[in-house]
C-alpha cells in the first residue's frame, strides 16, 4: 500500500531541502538537485515510519491541501 504524502522543498544557494507535512518528529532531507532531495525525503519518511510505525501520523484524516504563505513581522 502506498500513502501519499505531501513534501515541502525548499530551494537555497547551496542546494535542496526536503520535509513532509504532517508526520510526528523532525523528517528532512537534502540534496544537490530538487530530485536528489525528493528522493532523499522518501528515503527518509521510509526510515521514519518503519521505526515509529503508525504513531509518527500527526492527523488521522488525509491533509487535503497544503498552502505556502507570507507574512511579514517585525524583527
Amino acid at each position: 500500500m502506498f500513502k501519499p504524502f505531501k513534501i515541502i522543498i525548499e530551494k537555497h544557494s547551496d542546494g535542496y531541502v526536503a520535509y513532509p507535512i504532517g508526520l510526528k518528529g523532525i523528517v528532512v532531507a537534502e540534496g544537490d538537485t530538487y530530485q536528489q532531495a525528493l528522493k532523499e525525503v522518501e528515503s527518509a519518511i521510509q526510515f521514519h515510519l518503519e521505526t515509529f510505525g503508525k504513531d509518527a501520523f500527526e492527523y488521522h484524516d488525509e491533509m487535503l491541501e497544503a498552502f505556502v504563505a507570507e507574512t511579514r513581522v517585525a524583527i
